[in-house]
């Protein structure tokens, strides 16, 4: 790519920067594989998502209003993450719709803000990234990817071409895991359940690795797989993508 070659800002998610700082890492190193220039701009923090879906608005905005000035001048965004891709694209310019300045900033945002694997293949035009990975996977949809997103094919794209790799299917693929950001805390028995039937159908598969784009579903599925001692592993896409065994 040379000198053409895109300036991307790494929005990094909450759980991420807690839990999964590797997430983080294995994205850049895939971005830089590709020729694209990554910044991490270090004041940024969450994207308002949780008050937004507990119901505190003006919270959220006060967040989200941060975000938009952050991340104002950037080329594009990437977050290795659907759950804040959604709620940047869909939910900001509702969560500004009464303030014409800040709506703005947010309608210019969400045309440069990608998650992960949909900026590789519709804005890179890339499938393979030189990946290598021999173990039986299955992919998991999260809920914002696919139902806020429509994001489906983008991340089975990647996986397709993956050297060694046997992509599985599961059934019922679309059923959400249980985890739901608040949901899981509102209502744990259900998410407990519908996090089981996720495990079981990737076992059923035959999968030895559940992968999938946001790490609040991977949480809540490895918590699952711990607590039933299974042999299923969790991994981020980024980290598989990262892989060059």
């Amino acid at each position: 790519m040379g000198a053409q070659s895109p300036r991307v800002a790494l929005f990094i998610t909450c759980l991420a920067d807690q839990f999964f700082p590797q997430v983080g890492e294995y994205a850049v190193e895939v971005l830089r594989r590709q020729g694209v220039k990554v910044t991490f701009n270090s004041a940024q923090t969450c994207c308002g998502q949780p008050a937004f879906n507990t119901g505190f608005r003006n919270e959220a905005r006060e967040v989200a209003a941060r975000v938009l000035d952050l991340f104002d001048d950037a080329d594009y965004v990437v977050a290795p993450s659907g759950s804040c891709s959604s709620m940047v694209r869909v939910f900001y310019p509702e969560l500004f719709d009464d303030d014409p300045d800040r709506l703005k900033k947010a309608e210019r945002l969400r045309g440069r803000f990608f998650e992960f694997s949909e900026f590789l293949v519709k804005v890179l035009g890339v499938d393979d990234v030189g990946a290598s990975f021999p173990h039986r996977v299955a992919y998991h949809d999260s809920c914002h990817l696919l139902r806020e997103l429509g994001i489906e094919d983008e991340p089975r794209r990647l996986l397709r071409v993956v050297r060694g790799i046997e992509l599985v299917d599961m059934d019922d693929y679309k059923l959400c895991c249980g985890f739901g950001g608040t949901f899981s805390i509102k209502f744990p028995e259900v998410s407990v359940a519908m996090g089981q039937d996720k495990v079981q159908a990737a076992t059923r598969a035959g999968a030895e690795y559940l992968v999938a784009n946001d790490a609040g579903c991977l949480m809540h599925l490895a918590g699952v797989i711990h607590r039933r001692s299974l042999p299923l592993k969790t991994m981020h896409l980024a980290e598989l993508l990262a892989q060059q065994e």
